[in-house]
């Protein structure tokens, strides 16, 4: 504060600041140009080794960073095709998974209807059958009733009238018979 009052005071007596400064302090050219080289070199030594490194360190520092949030964008970039990517696999595998299931599905339908008609036709083929064989053993029990039939109409033909019948009367009583069965 009382450098400030000086400097103010030798200036009201006409000297400005710079010529009371002098007159306190003193001017000395050798020492005032030695200390501007010290100073001079201290400061390029210091830019050299000191200020320097920082300065590129610093400067190593912001391309470092700025290719790490580079590489980050890329890898985000990447991580969102990936996931897209990944996504339409799925959807293309799940898609893949039910056209395979519905063709699963048609073909055991397929296949049940196959076998549906094949049981159909066994157990048809297994009915005609039946009654192919219901028929032929219907013809055959008719066949031996005729033929029982005939036999019984003979022996008792032949008990009633008494006598011993030729084999053409039993052949015409057995036709006989057979007609009137058969009608």
């Amino acid at each position: 504060m009382n450098s400030i009052f000086f400097l103010a005071a030798s200036a009201a007596e006409g000297g400005g600041p710079l010529d009371a400064v002098t007159k306190t302090f003193g001017w000395n050219p050798q020492m005032f140009f030695s200390q501007v080289v010290a100073f001079v070199i201290v400061a390029l030594v210091l830019k050299k080794f000191a200020y320097q490194p920082v300065l590129d360190m610093l400067d190593e520092r912001k391309k470092r960073i700025a290719e790490s949030l580079e590489n980050a964008e890329k890898i985000k970039a990447e991580l969102a095709r990936t996931e897209a990517a990944r996504q339409e696999i799925l959807g293309k595998a799940n898609a893949d998974a039910t056209k395979f299931i519905e063709e699963a599905r048609a073909a055991a339908a397929k296949v049940l209807e196959v076998e549906s008609q094949k049981a159909i036709a066994t157990a048809n083929q297994i009915i005609v059958k039946a009654r192919e064989a219901n028929d032929a053993e219907l013809a055959r029990m008719k066949a031996e009733l005729r033929r029982e039939m005939g036999r019984l109409v003979v022996e008792t033909t032949g008990k009633v009238a008494g006598k011993v019948l030729t084999l053409e009367d039993q052949q015409r009583l057995t036709e006989e018979t057979n007609r009137q069965l058969a009608a």
